[in-house]
C-alpha cells in the first residue's frame, strides 16, 4: 500500500499537505474579450459624462467588427488602426430587402448583398489597384516629434464602406486612410467614421487621433519597465486588482513630480526629466528613512549628480539622432521643418 504519511520536512516545519488555492474568480464575472471589455468601459465613460474628440485604438480592435458597431450605435467617432486583410468597399454596394419577382421560389436570407458585392476588397489591395487610391499623389505629413527626431509619413485617404454585423449590412461613409513611412517603407491602415470636410473634420485631425496611441504605449511600457505592472507575483482576484491598483497610483504619483519640477521638454536639452529619474529618486528616499542625516544627504547629493549626468547624456543623444535623421531626410530631397505638422507646434 501506498505510504500516506505526510512528507518528514513538511512535519518538522509545521506544515500540512494541502492542494495550491486557486484564484477564486467571482461567480458573476463573466468572459468577455477584449474589446467587448473596451464597450464595457466606454458605457462607464460615457455616464461618468465624459467626453473625447474620438477613440482610438490597435489592429487588435480594428479587426473586431462588432466592436466597431458599437462605437457606431453609439455615435462615437473613432480613428483606429485596421489590418492589412481588413475587407471594405470603396462604393456603397446596395442592400437587397426583399427578393425579385422572377426569385419568389428560392429561399434565400433577406436583407442580404448582391452576389458581386457580397465580398469587399481588402484595404491592401485598395491602396495598390484602386483607381481612387492608386492614381492619388501622397501627402507628407510630420505626425510626431520623437527624442530621435521627426517622423514623416505620405499620406493617402479615400471614401469607403465596410460591412457590419447587425442588419444594415453597410455601414455609413468612413475614411480610409493609408500611411507610409517615408524613412522605412512601413504601411499602416486606419479607418474612421468621420470624413473630412464634414463637421468641422480635417485629414490632419484624423491622422493625429490615429497618430497619437504612441503616449499611451508609453504609459504602459513605463508602467511594465518601470513600476513592476507585469510582475504579477500574486494569486487571488482580489491580490491581482490591488496590485494593479497600487501599480497605477505609483505611476500618477511619479508623473505628477516629474510635472512639478521638470523645468523642460525639449528632449535635446538637458532640463528635462523622466519618469525613470523620479522613480529612483523616490526609491532613495524611502530607502533613506531612519538613517541619520549625514548619510541621508550624502545619498540625495548621489542621486542629484547621478540625474543631472543622465540628463546632460539624454540631451547628448537626442541631438545626435535628430541630426542623423534630419540629414537622412536631406539626402532624400525632403526639409522637415516645410512638412505640415500633425501635432501643434510646442512654443
Amino acid at each position: 500500500m501506498p505510504d500516506r504519511r505526510p512528507n518528514v520536512l513538511a512535519r518538522r516545519l509545521g506544515q500540512r499537505h494541502r492542494a495550491p488555492k486557486k484564484t477564486h474568480v467571482p461567480d458573476d464575472i463573466q468572459f468577455l474579450t477584449k474589446p467587448q471589455i473596451a464597450l464595457v468601459l466606454i458605457d462607464e465613460a460615457i455616464a461618468d459624462g465624459i467626453t473625447v474628440k474620438a477613440w482610438t485604438f490597435d489592429e487588435l480592435y480594428g479587426r473586431d467588427g462588432k466592436f466597431l458597431d458599437g462605437l457606431d450605435e453609439r455615435k462615437q467617432p473613432f480613428v483606429g488602426e485596421v489590418p492589412p486583410n481588413f475587407y471594405a468597399w470603396t462604393g456603397k454596394p446596395k442592400v437587397l430587402r426583399k427578393p425579385s419577382k422572377n426569385l419568389k421560389g428560392r429561399r434565400k436570407k433577406y436583407p442580404r448583398l448582391p452576389a458581386r458585392d457580397a465580398k469587399a476588397c481588402q484595404v491592401q489591395n485598395l491602396a495598390k489597384y484602386s483607381p481612387g487610391l492608386a492614381s492619388q499623389a501622397p501627402q507628407r505629413y510630420r505626425t510626431r516629434d520623437s527624442h530621435k527626431g521627426p517622423e514623416i509619413w505620405e499620406v493617402r485617404w479615400h471614401v469607403v464602406y465596410r460591412k457590419t454585423h447587425d442588419g444594415r449590412l453597410v455601414s455609413s461613409q468612413c475614411t480610409l486612410i493609408v500611411a507610409k513611412n517615408i524613412r522605412t517603407g512601413e504601411v499602416k491602415y486606419f479607418i474612421g467614421n468621420r470624413v473630412p470636410g464634414r463637421d468641422g473634420w480635417t485629414v490632419r485631425e484624423l491622422l493625429r487621433i490615429a497618430f497619437g496611441r504612441w503616449k499611451v504605449e508609453a504609459c504602459f511600457r513605463e508602467a511594465k519597465e518601470e513600476l513592476g505592472w507585469d510582475h504579477f507575483e500574486c494569486r487571488g482576484w482580489a491580490c491581482v486588482h490591488r496590485h494593479m491598483i497600487v501599480t497605477i497610483v505609483s505611476q500618477l504619483f511619479c508623473a505628477r513630480v516629474r510635472h512639478r519640477l521638470c523645468r523642460g521638454e525639449v528632449v535635446t536639452d538637458a532640463e528635462r526629466l523622466t519618469l525613470e529619474q523620479v522613480r529612483r529618486a523616490a526609491d532613495v528616499v524611502i530607502r533613506c528613512i531612519g538613517l541619520p542625516k549625514r548619510l541621508r544627504n550624502e545619498q540625495y547629493e548621489a542621486e542629484s549628480r547621478r540625474i543631472s549626468y543622465h540628463q546632460r547624456r539624454n540631451a547628448a543623444a537626442s541631438r545626435c539622432h535628430r541630426k542623423k535623421r534630419i540629414a537622412d531626410y536631406h539626402d532624400l530631397g525632403i526639409d522637415p521643418d516645410q512638412i505640415k505638422r500633425v501635432e501643434p507646434k510646442s512654443p
